[in-house]
């Protein structure tokens, strides 16, 4: 029982880090029906910097900080110079310039820190054991856990309890009513594109002593964030957080039951999910 606890709160723990890789592609799509397919390689580029940042400082706790707020500005940057020139165009156009983005990621990060993967080890703080009982897990797992709920909800309070959060909605539903009541919606769209790929970067720092840091990893990442999105529906933060716990718990306990079927169940979980809400367990029509 102890080791499918352990993979329980494993996977609570990637549900946290699924959920902020997706819920940061879910209020794109909701706000700026934007089809985002560089979204894996930001959480790629935010790994990375946290890496050079340790590597340079040592302190983890400043890469933490440090790394999602330069993924913010440099999606800031390519959204005012390129993203938004695609805006109105048909959602192939926006795939074809977000891989072209994904690319040149991936290629930018194999030139500066080559194709072998990194690794970076947690701060030592929390590089011990938390005993429960006779239940042992690793403190940095479980800050993980509680860091990601801690980020879910002050993104929560931002989205529903403040102006800039009933504008996201309200841009949702009809940014050109929002437009023509005084809103600057080009930099409402700005904000929001940098919010949703910092969530990203942050998720890439939560995960690099976890899950290790290889210059492939993009396009895996943004292949499991559609699939929380789908599940959860698109657009809804509840879904989000609802889907990336249950694709991170099914992927963690499936690893000990059917070790070689666990990333294939993740697709099950959403196959199962379209079957009976085709927009998804919160999703709208």
């Amino acid at each position: 029982m102890n080791l499918y606890l352990f993979q329980v709160v494993n996977g609570i723990g990637l549900g946290m880090i699924y959920f902020l890789i997706s819920v940061g592609l879910s209020i794109i799509f909701g706000l700026l029906n934007f089809v985002n397919f560089a979204h894996g390689a930001f959480y790629l580029l935010g790994a990375y910097l946290s890496y050079t940042a340790v590597s340079i400082t040592g302190n983890y706790w400043l890469a933490l900080i440090v790394a999602p707020l330069c993924i913010a500005f440099f999606a800031w940057v390519c959204e005012r110079t390129l993203i938004k020139r695609v805006y109105h165009l048909p959602h192939t156009y926006q795939i074809l310039v977000t891989l072209g983005v994904a690319l040149i990621i991936q290629e930018v990060c194999i030139s500066i820190w080559g194709p072998i993967g990194k690794s970076i080890s947690p701060p030592d703080s929390l590089k011990g054991v938390m005993q429960i009982g006779d239940f042992y897990y690793p403190q940095y797992r479980l800050f993980v856990i509680a860091f990601a709920a801690v980020v879910a909800l002050l993104v929560w309070l931002l989205l529903d309890k403040t102006k800039f959060g009933a504008l996201v909605r309200a841009g949702s539903e009809d940014a050109e009513t929002v437009s023509l009541l005084g809103t600057h919606t080009h930099r409402l769209f700005s904000i929001t594109f940098a919010l949703g790929v910092g969530l990203a970067g942050l998720a890439g720092v939560l995960a690099a002593p976890i899950k290790g840091i290889h210059p492939f990893v993009g396009p895996e990442v943004l292949g499991i964030a559609f699939v929380v999105v789908v599940i959860g529906g698109m657009g809804s933060f509840t879904g989000a957080l609802v889907g990336g716990l249950l694709v991170g718990i099914v992927q963690s306990v499936m690893s000990t039951l059917w070790p070689q079927g666990a990333s294939l169940m993740i697709y099950g979980a959403m196959a199962f999910v379209i079957l009976l809400r085709p927009y998804g367990l919160f999703g709208r029509a």
